[in-house]
């Protein structure tokens, strides 16, 4: 009678299996970030680097973090868990930049992801062009409403709330 395998050997399995997701999970993220990031500059016609991939908390500067730019780095055991990610977006055409917090989540052929305080947005994966084209105009009404709607607020004396709001930075180009 053949010896079943341990639980230590079912676990490892197990864990191989998870690692295998997980990592899946990650590239494919990644990938979709990437292509947010490049599309989103050219869509906004800019003839510069306009969009960086940057970390979703802390300081920063306008330069692609790479691996960086995830919330799962750093973690020793790559986790299989919705993954976010900062997008700089260059919003003086100086040194200006506004950071969108982008938490993604991946369920079946599908990449739900949901942008700061807004909505959630989903692509199909692969992205298609047409897909990308209508994220870049939910971001672009994203950042328009959030900057008319305080001007709104300043112009009609309602502006003094309590609104953690977004994270605007100068930093060195």
């Amino acid at each position: 009678m053949p010896k079943s395998p341990s639980r230590l050997t079912q676990v490892s399995a197990a864990a191989k299996i998870y690692g295998e997701r997980s990592f899946d999970n990650y590239a494919q993220i990644r990938s979709v970030a990437e292509q947010i990031r490049n599309g989103l500059c050219e869509w906004l016609d800019s003839d510069k680097q306009c969009v960086f991939l940057v970390p979703p908390q802390g300081p920063f500067t306008s330069q692609n973090y790479r691996s960086g730019a995830f919330s799962v780095t750093g973690k020793g055991f790559l986790p299989l868990e919705p993954i976010s990610f900062g997008l700089a977006i260059n919003i003086s055409g100086e040194g200006d930049f506004m950071r969108l917090v982008l938490t993604c989540r991946k369920e079946g052929d599908k990449m739900y992801i949901h942008v700061d305080e807004g909505r959630e947005a989903d692509l199909s994966l692969p992205p298609t062009e047409e897909n990308l084209t209508k994220f870049y105009e939910s971001i672009y009404e994203h950042l328009m409403n959030w900057f008319e709607g305080r001007v709104d607020q300043y112009d009609n004396g309602s502006y003094g709330n309590n609104d953690i709001g977004f994270d605007i930075m100068r930093v060195d180009t």
